[in-house]
Formats: C-alpha cells, structure tokens, sequence
C-alpha cells in the first residue's frame, strides 16, 4: 500500500507491512500443528496450551477460561475510557474423519478433524495479537485490544456464553471475527451488513404407540405413518404459520423406527434442525413447531415428546463495523478484495456476543483462485488456501488501527 493511499486513512494511521517471511511461515507451520491435533468442543486443552504458550512468549498475559480450555489475552491498557476491540477465534474441531490426500498435515486423530476452518480462524488472530503486540511495544498500539479464543463453537448452544459469562466481553466496545469461506478466493473477504447467518436449533422427538399387527393397523396407532406424516407435513404446516421472509426450516437428519417389517413398533424417533433467518421467526420457533408436531401426531393418534433444544440466534452484523472492515480490506489489499456475500442458512455463536456488543464477521476467502474442485464446509476433504492466513491478520490489524483512526 502507498504512502499517498495510508495518508487518507481516518487519522493519517500508517499501517504495518505485510508479514515477515518468518511470521508468515511460523503461522502456516502453527495452523498445520493445529490441523493434525484437532480437538472437540470444551477438550481443546493441547490447542489452550500451544496458543497460550505462543502469547506468552510474545510477553502477553494470556487467561485461560473458567473451564478449562479458551482463553483472552489483552494487548494494551485500558484506561476505563476507551473500550476494548475485540477479536474472536473460535478452536474446535469436529467429530469426522480427515479424507484429505496428499498432504502431510492430515489429521492424527482418528475421526476428528479441522472441517470448518477453525485453525485458519485461531491462527489469524494469534497473528494479528503477534503484530499488535509488536506494535504496543514500540508504542504504536492507539487502542487497547482483546484476543478471545473460543471453545465448543461446534456444541449447541455454543462456548461463546460460557465465555461470555467468564467475563471476555468485559470492557470490551466492539468484536468482529471472520469465517472461511470455499466459495470465495485467497485474497478476497465476503461481507454483509445485517444479518449474515441464519438461527439454529436442534430438534428431537419421539412418538408412542401401543404398537401391533401391520395386518391390523386400523387396531392401532400406526406409528411409522404417523412419524413420515410428521417428517413431511411439520415443514409444510410451519410454511403457513409464519412470515415466508422469515425462512423458518424444519430439516429432519434421523428416522428410527421399527425392527421387522411386519410389527408395527411401538416407538419412534427423528431429530434435525430448525433454521430461520431473522430474529423475530426464531423467537416464535419453538412455540410454532412444537404446535405444529402435537397437531401432526395427535391427528394420528400417537403420543409425542418434543425436546427442543435453543442453538444460537443469527449473526446481524452492525453495519458501521462491516464498513470498518471494508475499509480494512480495502486499505490493504483494495476494492477488488472486497465482494458482497449472500446469507448463509448456518449457525454460528458469535451470534451470542452481538447480544451484547456490537459488532461483524467477515467471511474469509480460503478457495485457491482458478480451482475447480469444491471442498465444503464440515466435509472431510475440507481444506484452505494458506494464503488466506495472512489476509485474515491484515484485516484484522488494519481494523483496529483504522477504528482507533477514526475516534481520534
């Protein structure tokens, strides 16, 4: 970036370079370390304790969480006045097999992999705390800033309230974070103002029936009619109760029911999820599915239990945030680095700190331009462009310097 370009910062803020070929390395080989000991939600403990370890001997006070594994780390002074920035990191993993070929940071771990991004996430923040840090020393940190690395984002309802409740949002005026995305290049952040993730809940039911003959079915409750009737007519139902701009969703994941094909059983269950992509629709939610299941499942007789179980709200971006990290994005890389993104139908917890204070993600490009092979989300062979690490530290340090830019 030119010295012309940084001049017409918020502030005249010069920003830092691009990283050293030793940070940058050292961040690719961390995020590798990471990949092949993945750990799942609150058993992060060796991911605490290498993140903790690398802040520490960066001279930071690391914090690990009331729980055990998590951690914040503050870099700066707060002086009472001036609020802390935040970063999120979000460190677990997921409990599938790593089918990845060819590369030689696959998973060690049987059955647990790094699906969702999650180390490219906690690298850029660790790296983005390595160059602040750096800069507080020399006395060129304007703002005071805080590292949150987060456990169990994969675990409805998420470890952003338990560590919201171990006090990371304390003194805390603003957060942002990011998320991979293999739909959107190295080099390039997706963004959106308002909301840029749908809610998700999970949604288990049983139903009973004193069972019987299936050459006598009219003699009983039969269940398996009643479940299917329920997998299909629930969602249909729901379409007609509620705002269609809400895009409420019922998706089932699991049927069981029944052992032999002529018994009809007398038990049944199925689980999935409920989506929805605003706030009000989700609030609704539970009372309108568990109506809609009782009216399903009595209509056939059978006896219903419902656990609905609350996951997360969706993420509504703040939309003078998303602009900081345009600006961010723009400032570094330029306008070509920046691309609208559409809302997704996922879940995250970082939905949870917006309940509090405000703030934005950014959906971090991790597909290597010009590649033809998809690799989504929660899938085996996931993978991410490296290259997208360094962007994620640029954005990341580029907004707190801007945002400190623009109150002085």
């Amino acid at each position: 970036m030119s010295r012309e370009s940084e001049a017409d910062l918020p502030g005249s803020v010069e920003l830092p370079g691009t990283l050293s070929t030793a940070l940058r390395a050292e961040l690719i080989a961390f995020r590798r370390d990471l990949h092949m000991h993945p750990e799942l939600g609150n058993q992060e403990f060796r991911t605490t304790a290498a993140i903790k370890a690398r802040l520490e001997q960066a001279g930071l006070e690391p914090r690990v969480l009331s729980g055990g594994t998590g951690l914040s780390c503050d870099i700066g002074t707060w002086d009472g006045t001036r609020p802390f920035l935040a970063f999120r990191a979000d460190i677990d993993a997921l409990p599938i097999p790593d089918t990845k070929t060819g590369v030689p940071y696959r998973s060690t771990v049987p059955n647990r992999a790094h699906a969702c991004g999650h180390d490219v996430h906690t690298t850029t923040v660790l790296g983005a705390g390595l160059v602040l840090a750096e800069l507080d020393r020399r006395g060129l940190l304007p703002q005071p800033v805080r590292l949150i690395f987060q456990p169990a984002e994969e675990v409805l309802p998420g470890g952003a309230a338990d560590a919201i409740e171990s006090g990371v949002l304390d003194g805390v005026g603003r957060i942002i974070a990011v998320h991979c995305d293999p739909r959107v290049d190295a080099g390039v952040i997706g963004l959106r103002s308002g909301p840029i993730t749908s809610a998700c809940d999970r949604l288990e039911v049983t139903l009973d029936g004193p069972g019987g003959h299936t050459a006598r079915p009219h003699l009983t409750t039969d269940l398996v009619t009643a479940v299917a009737k329920v997998v299909t007519e629930v969602p249909a139902l729901l379409a007609r109760r509620v705002d269609a701009r809400s895009g409420l969703a019922v998706t089932w994941g699991r049927i069981d029911a029944g052992h032999a094909c002529n018994v009809i059983p007398q038990h049944a269950e199925l689980s999935g999820t409920v989506r929805c992509l605003d706030l009000p629709g989700w609030r609704a939610a539970p009372d309108l599915v568990h109506a809609a299941i009782d009216e399903i499942a009595n209509l056939h007789r059978a006896k219903s239990e419902i656990n609905y179980v609350r996951g997360v709200p969706p993420v509504v971006n703040d939309p003078v945030i998303t602009e900081l990290l345009r600006e961010a994005q723009i400032a570094r890389r330029g306008e070509s680095a920046v691309e609208d993104t559409e809302q997704s139908l996922g879940g995250e917890d970082f939905s949870w700190y917006l309940e509090h204070v405000p703030g934005a993600m950014a959906r971090l490009g991790v597909r290597t331009p010009g590649e033809a092979t998809k690799h989504d989300l929660h899938r085996g062979d996931f993978d991410a462009d490296e290259r997208a690490i360094e962007v994620g530290v640029e954005l990341f340090t580029a907004a707190a310097l801007i945002d400190a830019g623009r109150a002085a």
